[in-house]
């Protein structure tokens, strides 16, 4: 993990790809919706073996967790022209107590196309949890259906261990340009969704979730969504950042803290 005085490729960069704007849409959302404070890591700039020019950026922000609240937002920024690689994803932890499901969106470019996926990560068994499932996933029905009218967008190809992590309501498409903006009011829905649930979460699917080990249930979650064996992106970063870096920034998300800092803190 290095550092470097160049500036780090942002999202919100003049001549922004579709996907940056996309990302940093929802990103300004969420945080305009939230008491998040922004907190440095070692990773404000990242680097390449190969390479001491900038290939992206980390930003983290934290939350105070009280109330089932947002504890913790980790965006990672991958963008390296030569390559035709420009990827963003923003991942918002609720509180590892709490029911408030995570919520993820990443936007990509590569290979001259597009491609997105976006979810409220469950935390409880949906199919014994009628409640949650009804009053915290119910409302995205309608955009998740309307994502299927959208021209231009495809189904990505992820395994169904990938899939078993994520909700029924998961959207994960590649997309043409026209596409992934059309996109862009789908992913505004969900988001103003979880931040109504930020600010009230229902209460029988708040009972619901306090029958098991929340936080056990979430840091077992967390390991397998942030896992090299379960997803193959981990072996492109470690080519790109190498393995020292990729491992830390599998920390940060796996545990919503950068490693030496406690969770408490």
């Amino acid at each position: 993990m290095t550092s470097s005085p160049s500036p780090a490729p942002d999202a919100s960069a003049n001549g922004a790809t579709p996907a940056a704007r996309l990302s940093r849409t929802v990103l300004d959302a969420l945080l305009a919706g939230t008491a998040l404070q922004e907190r440095p890591t070692p990773w404000t700039v990242l680097t390449s073996p190969a390479s001491p020019d900038p290939v992206g950026s980390v930003r983290y922000f934290r939350g105070d967790g009280q109330d089932g609240g947002v504890d913790a937002v980790v965006t990672v920024s991958l963008v390296v022209p030569a390559f035709g690689l420009d990827s963003h994803m923003v991942f918002a932890f609720g509180a590892a107590e709490g029911p408030l499901p995570h919520f993820t969106l990443d936007s990509v470019q590569a290979g001259g196309g597009y491609a997105f996926h976006l979810d409220l990560v469950q935390r409880v068994d949906l199919a014994v949890s009628p409640a949650y499932a009804d009053l915290v996933y119910g409302p995205l029905t309608t955009p998740f259906t309307r994502a299927s009218e959208i021209a231009g967008l495809t189904p990505a190809a992820i395994g169904p261990r990938q899939r078993s992590l994520m909700s029924p309501w998961m959207l994960v498409h590649r997309a043409d340009e026209a596409a992934l903006r059309a996109v862009t009011p789908i992913a505004e829905e969900y988001l103003r969704h979880w931040l109504e649930l930020v600010r009230a979460f229902p209460a029988d699917a708040a009972a619901e979730a306090k029958e098991g080990d929340a936080p056990g249930r979430d840091r077992r979650l967390r390991q397998a969504l942030f896992s090299r064996e379960v997803d193959p992106v981990w072996a492109q970063v470690d080519r790109l950042l190498g393995p020292p870096t990729t491992d830390g920034l599998r920390g940060l998300l796996t545990t919503g803290r950068p490693a030496g800092e406690e969770a408490g803190a």
